[in-house]
């Protein structure tokens, strides 16, 4: 063990209360920035994990429309001729029209897991006398089970009884609540001025409050003969292997495809930009305790050094150079930094698993019945960053001073 750090432990027992101050600042803001970004990026992915689960990580939906623009040029002799450009303007006629043909088209995407053909109206529902507007989705369920959580997501009924019957029809949560309806029930379905009568087979609940009181799945081809869309209208929901690549794999495909494509990311960009500065306010404010902790180290040791002269100019005169002095005050803040860090990890760690048991009820823009965390090491390595670039700068103002001081100095103004 080299002996600076031996003479850096004495240093630090003997002013044990204002060391053991500075060490409680640092595990408990190491502590606090774990659990705090344990707690917001624990909420934003499992955010995530609803919106991939309900609405898939791209959609295609509409197909790019070529404009035929006019143009006059002026050619010798003053003669004009005129002439014709196919301009792609930003038009869209809406709809897949060709589903069949855009699946084929995306088979060289590796990264597709799932594609689902949808077809979707506006209109209303009605149970006995209560009635409700609604959107509706026409799916094939095999297809759609495998770019949506929907069947985890059932909480009353079978869905074996929706693939069974192409007269049944799943709903929301809240809708169901709504109408008062339950699995067995007659509903009645209008859109586009047509009606059907529909047996409910069973309840879903994503937790988007949007999604639970409104949207009423229906077997593809019932759908289609119900609003009366023989072909096209549809759009493509499609999941990934791997959802961080979504707008990239969306630039490609509208180039490829001439379809308009949009990812998770921009159809959530409000919500995502929120769970951003939630954690980024989250650990500034807790990285204030680590300063302070900080600042607290700098005053000990800024003290030590006034209040070890004498021992300093012993060091000196015994062969000790500036460095050895300085090493003594660095190996103070390391320390107090290693052990702050390890005993900050176990508290933020203890604390984020009784934080998980918390119950609370959240119903909006997800569900759940208690606290979400993540468990990330980059929560661990940050926040140890963090108190490391604090500590050790606490620390390098009193050592550079500590080791600017001279023996000779110091005993002639003992013994004056």
């Amino acid at each position: 063990m080299p002996p600076t750090l031996l003479i850096a432990w004495r240093f630090i027992t003997s002013r044990k209360r204002s060391m053991a101050m500075t060490l409680c600042g640092i595990v408990f803001g190491v502590g606090f920035f774990i659990v705090t970004q344990a707690q917001t990026s624990g909420f934003q992915r499992f955010f995530i994990r609803t919106i991939l689960g309900t609405s898939g990580a791209i959609r295609i939906e509409d197909r790019f429309q070529d404009t035929i623009e006019s143009a006059v040029a002026s050619g010798e002799g003053g003669r004009a001729s005129s002439f014709r450009v196919r301009t792609d303007a930003g038009h869209y006629v809406e709809g897949v029209d060709f589903p069949d043909k855009l699946r084929e088209a995306l088979a060289p995407f590796d990264d597709i897991t799932g594609i689902s053909e949808v077809v979707s109206g506006r209109g209303a529902i009605r149970s006995g006398f209560r009635e409700q507007s609604m959107r509706l989705f026409g799916i094939r369920l095999e297809d759609h089970l495998a770019v949506s959580d929907l069947g985890r997501q059932i909480i009353f009924g079978d869905l074996q009884d929706f693939a069974t019957d192409p007269n049944a029809v799943i709903i929301g949560a809240d809708l169901a609540k709504r109408l008062n309806a339950r699995p067995g029930d007659t509903l009645t379905l209008e859109t586009g001025g047509h009606t059907g009568q529909y047996r409910l087979a069973a309840i879903f609940e994503s937790g988007v409050r949007d999604i639970d009181k409104q949207y009423v799945y229906l077997d593809l081809s019932e759908a289609r003969s119900l609003m009366e869309k023989p072909f096209g209208g549809a759009f493509l929901q499609i999941s990934l292997s791997d959802p961080d690549r979504a707008p990239e794999l969306v630039v490609q495909m509208e180039e490829t495809l001439r379809h308009s494509a949009m990812s998770w990311q921009e159809r959530e960009k409000v919500w995502l930009d929120v769970f951003k500065a939630l954690r980024f306010s989250s650990a500034i404010t807790v990285s204030t305790i680590i300063l302070l902790a900080g600042l607290g180290m700098f005053n000990t040791l800024a003290m030590m050094v006034m209040e070890k002269t004498r021992e300093i100019a012993i060091l000196r005169s015994m062969g000790y150079e500036r460095k050895d002095v300085a090493q003594v005050f660095l190996w103070q803040g390391a320390i107090i930094l290693v052990a702050g860090t390890v005993l900050g990890w176990a508290l933020g760690a203890l604390a984020t698993w009784g934080i998980s048991r918390v119950p609370l009820r959240i119903r909006g823009i997800f569900a759940t019945d208690h606290f979400v965390v993540n468990w990330d090491p980059a929560h661990y390595v940050v926040a140890a960053i963090v108190a490391t670039v604090v500590v050790m700068l606490a620390s390098t103002i009193p050592a550079r001073r500590a080791a600017r001081l001279e023996p000779g100095a110091i005993i002639r103004g003992s013994a004056a």
